[in-house]
């Protein structure tokens, strides 16, 4: 594939300009096989037929659509809601100083060394650089995926939602309204294929629980909100759930002058374990995908029974502040407002604040993803197709998709709506299934190799008698005999 010279936008850098030659030269000598292969689609009435869209423009989004775009599927377009250069969690509502992955992960670089993290963050700062980097600053990370984007020319639609997803059996592709975030309708495009990439929310939504729901919206926010930290000083939080998002923002609460910070959570002791961490090897990253579903069930049973944890950084970041306060086995059994304030009951007692932070994560639920609105029902679950033994039960994990080897969702009942599997998704959604695949950058060395040949193994698959027409048609002759 062809990638432009580098554009007015990004950094000047001698050193990134040579990075970026560098990846031009990779591409080129790595660029067998070149010839355009998968065959154009028009509507009845002349629209132009993606070959996939993409929806979310965040790192899965960009880089399932390079992996694409390497194995000669040009015919692409990726779709984000977000602002330009502002794709995914890292310059919005992420509070982490740093990713929690280690440094030295690989995966949207597709095995070029040249376009890895590591190699651009030398390029701007210097050999020895690296060295210095404990964990990688999530602003950084938002500026490596940008450059990524733009070096690689990645089609990308900013501030552009995707409404409910219909399948054309005349057409045979996707009808996929578009919305333009600031402008409203914004036309419709056409799909063969469709890659879900919406992150961690991307099979559902995420959490307020209902406890909370009914508080006045003033008196609460997620941990998914913008949230005015500054208009937090001087004033008592409340801050429900033990994971990492919940201690980054109890953490910047505090750093904001926040008087008191109190952070609730339903298990008696916080978990020290990180499973993540465990699961870091070729094995399970590999192959989970490749297990019996009794096994995949107890695998990540088990990740979730061993819960979420801070990492060590981010519990320090919290604890370093005395009006910072732990409450372990504290559900919020209630909360009501008094007085303009937020009163919560526990089993520990009732405890009143200006205002509360959810940090409950997200819940797994197919009918509340609006893409999906017109075809969830459909879609295989889970509890369609497995049932745990006694003591592994797990509602959560129940309506996460049943997806095939390469993410493709599966339909509940055969033959009813098999254009289903032409919908990828690669989201937290997958976990179950496919394990880290499309859920963390831990899994994107495995999991992008897997989505990009399930998509372009059914673009071959679906069109394989005009190629066999084409191969019968083929007489370019090498030598006259």
């Amino acid at each position: 594939m062809r990638i432009p010279a580098r554009g007015p936008e990004l950094p000047s850098s001698p050193g990134l300009a040579s990075l970026e030659d560098a990846i031009r030269r990779d591409l080129e000598r790595l660029e067998y096989p070149r010839r355009p292969w998968v065959l154009p689609r028009c509507t009845r009435d002349g629209q132009k037929v993606l070959d996939v869209l993409v929806i979310g423009g965040g790192q899965s989004g960009l880089t399932a659509a390079f992996g694409l775009m390497r194995e000669r599927v040009t015919n692409l377009l990726v779709v984000d809601d977000g602002e330009p250069d502002l794709a995914g969690p890292w310059k919005t509502f992420a509070r982490m100083h740093t990713l929690r992955t280690p440094k030295h992960l690989t995966g949207p670089d597709h095995n070029l060394p040249n376009l890895c993290f590591q190699s651009w963050y030398e390029a701007l700062h210097g050999a020895d650089s690296w060295q210095a980097v404990e964990r990688i600053p999530k602003e950084l990370w938002a500026d490596y995926l940008n450059w990524y984007r733009r070096t690689l020319d990645i089609p990308v639609r900013c501030r552009t939602r995707v409404g409910a997803l219909r399948w054309s059996a005349e057409e045979e592709c996707f009808v996929a309204p578009l919305l333009h975030t600031r402008e409203g309708d914004a036309g419709v495009v056409y799909a063969r294929k469709v890659v879900l990439a919406t992150g961690i929310d991307g099979s559902g939504r995420w959490e307020v629980p209902s406890v909370v729901a009914n508080l006045p919206r003033e008196l609460y926010a997620h941990t998914r909100d913008a949230i005015d930290f500054e208009a937090l000083r001087g004033k008592s939080i409340g801050v429900l759930g033990a994971g990492a998002s919940a201690f980054d923002n109890a953490a910047v609460a505090l750093e904001h002058g926040a008087a008191e910070v109190r952070l609730f959570y339903r298990r008696k002791s916080l978990p020290n374990v990180n499973p993540y961490r465990w699961a870091e090897f070729v094995g399970f990253l590999k192959h989970h995908a490749d297990l019996p579903d009794a096994d995949r069930w107890r695998f990540i049973h088990r990740i979730m029974e061993m819960g979420q944890l801070p990492p060590a950084d981010t519990f320090r970041r919290a604890r370093d502040y005395p009006q910072f306060h732990l409450h372990g086995g504290s559900p919020w059994l209630s909360a009501e407002a008094v007085g303009g304030r937020a009163r919560i009951t526990t089993p520990g007692g009732q405890f009143t604040f200006d205002k509360l932070i959810v940090g409950s994560g997200t819940v797994t639920d197919l009918s509340l993803r609006p893409e999906l609105a017109l075809l969830h029902e459909d879609i295989a679950l889970w509890k369609d197709r497995y049932t745990p033994p006694p003591g592994q039960e797990h509602a959560d994990l129940s309506r996460h998709p049943y997806l095939g080897a390469h993410f493709e969702l599966q339909e509940k009942h055969p033959g009813r709506a098999p254009h289903l599997g032409s919908i990828f998704n690669f989201t937290f959604g997958c976990l179950l299934s496919l394990g880290f695949g499309g859920a963390s950058i831990s899994g994107m060395k495995y999991g992008l190799p897997r989505l990009v040949s399930g998509v372009t193994r059914q673009l071959y698959l679906d069109d394989r008698d005009a190629f066999f027409e084409s191969l019968e048609r083929y007489d370019e002759k090498e030598f006259e005999s």
